[in-house]
């Protein structure tokens, strides 16, 4: 019974020593075994899950943050960051990880900034998406092994590509797309995220949407202008003028500069079937490519200044997804419905925004006066204008909510209108499946008590300091 006591109060002992995490590379299992950790001692406001595996079988985990962590709450934006897409561009891992540690560290300690955000926010964190890669990785800061998953293939090139044709790709050939690929697209069907970001390394610059163009309307001087482009500017500068250096443009000695350190995707290079545009066009999520170090594999050595560099981009960023309006779409009989579409007049975007099965709706909006067309079967259309104002100040998006009427019915008429509780079919655009949130649709191990407490016990070690 007593050595019992002492085990558990052993592991009690390590669970509260590991607030300090190294800065080195850690390996992918030390990885796994920290963020197993920080889950098991902070279950209340952490909730870990995988999105599947990679080609080699490796978890591709995810640790969500926030008061709610394991599901949706209403009224709070779904908010993502992921990083290593390329294997052998690491520095995202550790700021991945740092962030975390530093998110937690801040809610335990009362500090106003994170408890903010984690009280207004469902953050979910992606250190690897690449594992695979970043086994394999070669530590030369830009030319080395391990940019592509185990198959050879570069997973920023794998993505459905809304520029090769909307209809052509309605079923999107998943099954011939990489593992790693398939499991984001699952991903984004499970969860309606608002903003995201997804970290590379190499240069120094904040990327925005399109990344692609077949030679449209959205040419327009070299850049390929998305209908939000307003938006994308102001969140790239957002992050770049919150960066140590990122904002002068001109960092790299062997990248191009980068006025105020922002660039349109195009506009720098054409890029087919990469994931910012995927979660634009088909995830109605704002997504940047955040290009975060000039060498792709950085010293160890260099690894707290870089994170210094980096801290107040990433929570700055974070707060932007309480940019806009925010709210749900109400039937004539006030049940919240699902697939309402929700234009702003002067956006026409490829793929129309629409309300998740909660009957939610997000717009990131600049502050100003704005139309919204809210469309629904059955039911007359609504236009509506009003002001909004700038949200991330106070750490919340404007709330409107539409009502809508129905349509005077005629005797023998069938309405057969979709409500939450009867969603309507899957559109070409919006592929959204919408199981409960958390990765509660994806098979992930089963982990024992004791097979979690052995190997905490056995990798603790490696990674406090």
């Amino acid at each position: 019974m007593m050595s019992s006591l002492l085990l558990l109060l052993l592991f009690l002992l390590l669970l509260a020593s590991a607030s300090t995490l190294e800065f080195r590379y850690h390996s992918n299992r030390e990885m796994e075994q920290y963020l197993l950790q920080i889950n098991a001692s902070n279950s209340d406001i952490t909730h870990l899950y995988s999105i599947g595996q990679s080609v080699r079988a490796q978890q591709l985990w995810v640790l969500a943050l926030g008061v709610s962590p394991h599901r949706h709450t209403v009224g709070i934006p779904e908010f993502k960051y992921v990083a290593n897409m390329h294997g052998n561009e690491v520095l995202g891992r550790v700021l991945l990880l740092q962030l975390i540690n530093d998110l937690i560290r801040g809610y335990r300690n009362n500090e106003t900034w994170s408890l903010q955000l984690l009280n207004s926010t469902r953050i979910h964190i992606m250190p690897t998406m690449n594992p695979d890669g970043f086994s394999d990785a070669g530590t030369h800061c830009q030319y080395s092994q391990g940019r592509f998953n185990h198959n050879g293939v570069d997973l920023n090139r794998n993505f459905p590509d809304a520029f090769a044709g909307l209809r052509r790709q309605k079923q999107l050939d998943e099954e011939k797309r990489e593992a790693e690929v398939r499991a984001v697209i699952g991903w984004l069907k499970t969860e309606s995220f608002v903003l995201s970001a997804n970290l590379h390394g190499g240069a120094l610059v904040a990327s925005y949407p399109y990344d692609n163009s077949n030679g449209g309307s959205e040419l327009v001087g070299g850049a390929s202008v998305s209908p939000d482009d307003d938006v994308f500017t102001h969140l790239a500068k957002v992050y770049s003028h919150n960066h140590a250096s990122m904002h002068r443009g001109d960092s790299c000695d062997d990248t191009r500069p980068f006025p105020e350190g922002v660039t349109n995707g195009y506009q720098w290079y054409p890029l087919a079937g990469g994931m910012q545009d995927y979660n634009y066009v088909w995830a109605q999520c704002l997504e940047l490519t955040l290009e975060v170090s000039c060498c792709k594999f950085p010293p160890v050595k260099e690894l707290p200044a870089l994170w210094t560099d980096n801290r107040k981009s990433l929570l700055a960023f974070i707060q932007q997804v309480h940019l806009g309006v925010k709210g749900r779409v109400f039937d004539g009989s006030g049940v919240p419905v699902q697939n309402a579409v929700v234009e702003v007049k002067g956006r026409r975007n490829m793929c129309p925004f629409r309300t998740d099965q909660h009957g939610e709706y997000y717009r990131l909006l600049l502050p100003g006066n704005y139309s919204f067309t809210v469309t629904y079967p059955g039911h007359e259309v609504l236009t509506e204008t009003f002001t909004v104002p700038y949200g991330p100040d106070q750490n919340s998006a404007l709330k409107h909510d539409f009502l809508l009427r129905r349509f005077a019915t005629t005797p023998g008429s069938a309405e057969g209108n979709p409500t939450a509780s009867n969603p309507t079919s899957i559109s070409t655009c919006n592929q959204t499946l919408h199981l409960e949130g958390g990765g509660a649709a994806v098979t992930r191990p089963t982990w024992t008590g004791l097979a979690v407490g052995l190997g905490l016990v056995t990798g603790l070690r490696s990674l406090i300091v």
